[in-house]
């Protein structure tokens, strides 16, 4: 692990110290060779006093028992009927499932215990159909789960719940995990299932909004997996009901755990309550940061060298875009307003964040913001980006000539070189009056 590794990890541990996060594995994960590998993530979010939950699914072990016995039964995944041959399958590959997770938990010293905190009710008669011991959960004992939790035990959870006559029931583990994290006030649910979430144009899609997760559930659901299905449709409910932040990731994946909770980007699936990714003003806070951010690129002469009183002196043009609360990019817009041309300068993204669109993302602000404010058209100084603008953002090579003239003088005394890149701006009141 490289340092600069460990500080990005650690800038998230005082956020998530003894929050609570709802670890739901599914069956064939936990069948699968990366399980060992998920025991030791979850033993290191242990490590940093994070709390957590773990749900499991059985419906790959119940599908597997049900075919070495010659079985037939009449659902697997807790949504569909489940008759007494089914339950009685259920129980046997769940408790199976339950003790490979205590071991494998106990192999990597963590003290974990059996957590039968879900009573349910029957799902009934749905459709004209009876679901006979298929259930649906009616509460979660949270004073038990928080007694594990305070004394440092994980509790596992089975996809079966009772009533309080002691009747069991067959319960989705996706549902579940929703009704846990919600009773529990958890910060997060971590789906580790065979597929990290849904593509779009051959690539994985990053981050969802509760909307936009609802409208492919919605428009798209028949092209779309069931088992994705459901984790989509439980997510968005989840962050319906309060939890901040639902990942679905690929639980095949080595280290997908720990490097979907520690980075920004992740490489999974996330679907978010509030605003994830956003462009806001500087704060004198985050003087230091940007100075930090921008360093290497100062070095290398791609950005000019700025000492925290420029910024500071400048503040209101400065803006940074935020992931997940932290400053992975930023811009300045400066105003010639006597001119009407706006500069775009100190344009950079994190080089971890790079190829992602960030860059793209902030030019574009620059330029609204420029064209909001009368501006007519928009310039940029470049030494070695000038083919980012041009490719990118369709400005053009012009003369020194072009530039205002306090900018041309300061331009001179430089001595950079710099290619002059420039734009002309779309009046945003004009471009409305003429869509009405």
């Amino acid at each position: 692990m490289k340092v600069s590794d460990l500080r990005g990890i650690l800038q998230y541990v005082p956020r998530f110290r003894e929050r609570i996060f709802v670890v739901a594995i599914d069956g064939d994960i936990i069948a699968s060779s990366n399980f060992a590998n998920i025991l030791l993530d979850i033993a290191v979010l242990r490590s940093l006093s994070i709390k957590v939950v773990l749900v499991h699914g059985a419906s790959f072990q119940i599908a597997q028992l049900a075919e070495e016995r010659g079985a037939d039964i009449s659902n697997a995944d807790g949504t569909g009927i489940t008759d007494d041959r089914t339950l009685k399958i259920s129980l046997e590959a769940a408790t199976n499932v339950m003790n490979e997770i205590m071991q494998g938990l106990t192999a990597v010293d963590l003290r974990a215990a059996y957590a039968n905190v879900i009573i349910a009710h029957p799902a009934g008669i749905l459709g004209g159909v009876d679901y006979l011991n298929t259930g649906r959960v009616e509460r979660v004992d949270t004073k038990s789960l928080h007694l594990f939790l305070n004394e440092g035990i994980i509790p596992v959870v089975p996809p079966m719940g009772y009533d309080g006559e002691g009747k069991t029931f067959r319960v989705n583990s996706d549902g579940i995990a929703v009704e846990v994290a919600e009773a529990l006030q958890a910060m997060k649910i971590l789906f580790l299932n065979g597929t990290a979430g849904p593509h779009a144009g051959g690539e994985l899609v990053r981050q969802l909004s509760i909307a936009e997760t609802e409208e492919i559930v919605k428009k798209k659901r028949a092209s779309v997996e069931p088992r994705l299905l459901s984790k989509l449709e439980h997510g968005a409910r989840a962050c319906r009901q309060g939890v901040s932040r639902v990942h679905l990731l690929d639980g095949r994946r080595d280290e997908a755990l720990l490097t979907e909770v520690f980075s920004h980007d992740g490489i999974g699936t996330m679907i978010y309550s509030n605003e994830y990714q956003q462009i806001r003003r500087i704060f004198k806070k985050d003087v230091r940061v940007v100075m930090a951010l921008i360093r290497q690129s100062v070095n290398n002469e791609e950005l000019v060298r700025r000492t925290r009183a420029d910024i500071v002196a400048h503040l209101e043009d400065y803006w940074v875009l935020e992931i997940d609360r932290n400053v992975i990019g930023c811009v300045a817009v400066h105003l010639y307003t006597e001119e009407k041309k706006a500069e775009l300068a100190c344009l950079y993204v994190h080089k971890n964040h790079e190829g992602s669109g960030h860059g793209r993302k902030l030019m574009a602000f620059a330029e609204q913001l420029a064209a909001e404010k009368g501006m007519e058209q928009i310039f940029a100084l470049s030494t070695q980006a000038f083919h980012f603008f041009q490719q990118k953002g369709t400005f053009i090579e012009v003369t020194p000539d072009q530039l205002p003239p306090e900018r041309k003088r300061r331009y001179e005394a430089s001595a950079r070189h710099s290619k002059i890149m420039m734009k002309a701006l779309s009046n945003p009141a004009v471009a409305e009056a003429s869509r009405v």
